[in-house]
């Protein structure tokens, strides 16, 4: 499996996302992206 690197813009933007109410569920799977990420980034 390749390592996906995200920009900040890109980062900014999914958290946006999370915010505006899509659900983490929904970000895991849309972006590929693991839940422990979507929550390091939250920090």
């Amino acid at each position: 499996m390749t390592k996906k690197q995200f920009s900040a813009n890109q980062i900014s933007s999914i958290l946006k996302e999370f915010d505006n109410g899509r659900s983490i569920e929904e970000l895991v799977r849309s972006y590929g992206i693991s839940r422990a990420t979507l929550y390091n980034w939250r920090k």
